[in-house]
């Protein structure tokens, strides 16, 4: 299992099911978590990786803010059409800083796995060919910063986190495969938000597995 330490200065892990206001998530859900690990990889196919596992862990607590802000809904042609935008509230988090777990012992495809490729990647960053701002949530809330958690876990001895684990009937359900077409296709999984140690790795069985089945 592999670890991979992030910040975020701004983020919204907007709500699938908020519309005019814009609600956002306490951290980010498994598929997003997996979207970013496939940008930061240089991987446009994101069936390639299917039946990883990837947790989330919070490990601030980031400030809630509200911003009045222009959505775009396109309702006719051509995309700058009047009716096409309007103002809308957005809540943001800021100051994010995350531990996300990747295990990829259950990934359907050849090798190499996602795991194996993140660890490359972070290691020698210089072998990635990849395209446009490595985020996490919307494309304008960049990264900070991204290390395996191995080399920067010493800097962080004693503090605890908040994992977003499988629970058969758990509190807060996010999707771990989104249809970016309709909603038909998104999946989720059932969890709880529970208090970890940063050093010892959830069982397997307890992070969201990545399926669009």
């Amino acid at each position: 299992m592999l670890g991979v330490y992030v910040t975020v200065p701004v983020a919204c892990f907007r709500k699938g099911l908020a519309r005019e206001y814009l609600e956002t998530e306490p951290l980010p859900p498994p598929a997003t978590c997996y979207g970013f690990l496939l940008s930061l990889v240089g991987e446009t196919s994101r069936r390639r990786h299917v039946g990883c596992r990837v947790a989330p862990v919070l490990l601030s607590v980031p400030f809630q803010s509200v911003v009045l802000r222009t959505v775009w809904r396109v309702k006719k042609a051509p995309l700058g059409s009047p009716g096409n935008t309007r103002p809308d509230y957005q809540q943001l988090l800021t100051g994010v800083e995350l531990l996300v777990w990747l295990d990829s012992a259950g990934e359907t495809n050849a090798a190499p796995t996602l795991e194996a490729r993140v660890g490359a990647a972070l290691a020698n960053p210089s072998t990635v060919s990849r395209f446009g701002g490595l985020c996490l949530g919307e494309s304008t809330h960049l990264v900070d910063e991204v290390s395996l958690w191995e080399r920067v876990k010493a800097r962080h001895a004693g503090r605890r986190g908040r994992a977003f684990l499988n629970a058969e009937r758990g509190r807060l359900t996010l999707p771990v495969w989104v249809d970016h077409v309709g909603s038909a296709g998104t999946r989720y999984a059932t969890g709880d938000l529970e208090d970890v140690s940063l050093f010892d790795p959830p069982a397997t069985d307890r992070l969201p597995a990545i399926s669009p089945e």
